[in-house]
């Protein structure tokens, strides 16, 4: 079994990568975007014909969420022409495409956990070009996951538990929005999820007789670690587990303008992940426990 991973300098791709030897039974095939550039179709054409990946998981993505307010054309090329592209490739070679979205397809107003079937509204144009992203999928061919997570963090690549401990080690003090309410996501769980969905949807091809499973099996899922907490909640825990001291103060968004808005609540249901796939889900803290630098 083929696997072929876009993006393989990213967090999501360097964390498969960190546990892609406890599963020999794949075939991993790490592309950066020297490697395969998925804006342009006969990049992805090229690296199709090559690998014929059984599996493509594009964690390729333009996720500069504020410059993306200023550079909208670039975000739109990687976002919503790169998602078309694979997603044709995929159907010309008959691959299953995992497609990473993210909870900026919401507008932040929901009270409860975001549902699979709620409508989106994105609000700035990174979370529109990623919505425009899972249309192009959509609208290309049925054989697709699109999961959507949130506040991804890990070891690897730029994310916020790695800028907190930066400035942690820059400044005495720092303040943190602690009414913008999400989950963290490690992405090496993330990464083990998407592994077990492969897994699990190879089981269900076998049982078809290697066609692929009925199309109600694909569609749109949630993932993210357990539990919810602010921006200011998640840094203090970095902190607290790091043995960072540090002056760390409550601030509202207000006193944090950005160029691009974010959600005030978008907490995401895995309610349908769980269910389908039997996934394990740990809580963020514990998750965030396991995170070393």
């Amino acid at each position: 079994m083929v696997v072929l991973v876009t993006g393989a300098n990213g967090q999501l791709g360097q964390a498969l990568q960190s546990i892609s030897g406890n599963f020999p039974e794949i075939d991993f095939v790490f592309c950066s975007s020297s490697d395969l550039d998925i804006t342009k179709k006969e990049s992805c054409e090229a690296v199709f014909v090559k690998y014929k990946p059984d599996y493509c998981i594009n964690a390729a993505a333009y996720t500069a969420v504020d410059k993306a307010e200023s550079e909208p054309e670039k975000a739109q090329l990687i976002n919503v022409k790169g998602a078309k592209n694979l997603a044709e490739v995929c159907k010309e070679y008959d691959s299953i495409l995992l497609h990473i979205s993210t909870d900026f397809v919401f507008d932040g107003t929901n009270k409860t956990a975001y549902k699979e079937e709620d409508t989106p509204n994105p609000t700035g144009v990174y979370g529109l070009t990623k919505l425009q992203g899972e249309k192009a999928i959509q609208e290309t061919f049925d054989n697709y996951f699109i999961i959507r997570t949130s506040w991804v963090y890990s070891q690897f690549a730029n994310n916020f538990m790695k800028t907190m401990l930066r400035l942690a080690s820059e400044r005495d003090s720092l303040s943190v929005v602690n009414d913008q309410i999400g989950t963290p996501t490690n992405a090496v769980d993330l990464a083990e999820a998407l592994i077990s969905m492969i897994s699990h949807t190879e089981r269900s091809r076998s049982a078809y007789n290697q066609q692929p499973a009925t199309n109600n099996y694909f569609g749109i899922y949630n993932f993210s670690n357990e539990g919810q907490c602010s921006w200011y909640d998640f840094a203090r825990e970095i902190f607290e587990i790091n043995n960072v001291n540090i002056n760390l103060s409550a601030i509202p968004t207000t006193s944090f303008p950005t160029p691009a808005k974010r959600p005030a609540y978008s907490v995401l249901d895995k309610t349908k992940i769980k269910k389908v796939f039997q996934v394990e889900i740990k809580d963020w803290k514990e998750s965030l426990k396991a995170c070393k630098i």
